[in-house]
């Protein structure tokens, strides 16, 4: 049976500045459920991801990876624990959100970077916003304490927006750091924290 997430923590656990009220209405709008996804949505996803690998400095992979390598990439993140979410309209995926390991390290553990894709024609309709809200708390559930963005492009205003929107600060710019369409492209790093955590161990 499919979950459909339910955003029943404390307000203090959810995204800010947009409150649950926030999202529920934006969610309204743009008429897609959000649930975890599984194994079926996979192709979906793999053809959202790959219109982007092939248009958008916002990830700087350069061959689309195949359907088998994104089930496998979901699995992995699954099997350690990590959400990964997506957005269904009239019973099509629409987008997704998933956090992963921000470094390998242990020390990095609490650590997370999150990434989200919407389908193109489906850009600008709150889909991202709603997907990000409903991963945030999804990620202050679990022992995590930070989430970074890196996002692909310092030109890339909706998604650095999207970010200052549910609370990620803006941290810094790594210049020049990626090569693809055949120019330089930066990287825009910007921070999250989950509750007020890290006064103490």
């Amino acid at each position: 049976m499919r979950r459909l997430l339910r955003f029943n923590l404390p307000i203090s656990a959810m995204p800010k500045p947009a409150s649950y009220a926030d999202q529920r209405s934006i969610l309204g709008s743009a008429r897609a459920s959000i649930r975890a996804c599984e194994e079926s949505d996979m192709r979906a996803v793999t053809e959202i991801y790959g219109h982007h690998v092939l248009h958008s400095p916002g990830t700087f992979e350069i061959e689309p990876p195949s359907h088998a390598e994104m089930i496998r990439r979901r699995s992995d993140l699954f099997d350690k624990g990590f959400p990964y979410l997506v957005a269904e309209r009239d019973g099509t995926i629409v987008g997704y959100a998933y956090v992963g390991p921000y470094r390998a390290r242990p020390a990095y553990r609490y650590t997370v970077e999150n990434s989200v894709y919407v389908r193109p024609d489906c850009a600008r309709q709150g889909l991202g916003r709603c997907l990000m809200g409903a991963l945030l708390s999804e990620c202050a559930t679990r022992d995590f304490q930070q989430v970074i963005a890196v996002i692909g492009d310092s030109a890339n205003v909706a998604s650095i927006k999207l970010h200052e929107i549910l609370g990620f600060r803006r941290v810094g710019t790594l210049r020049s750091v990626g090569f693809k369409f055949q120019r330089w492209w930066d990287t825009v790093l910007m921070q999250r924290e989950l509750g007020d955590r890290t006064a103490s161990a």
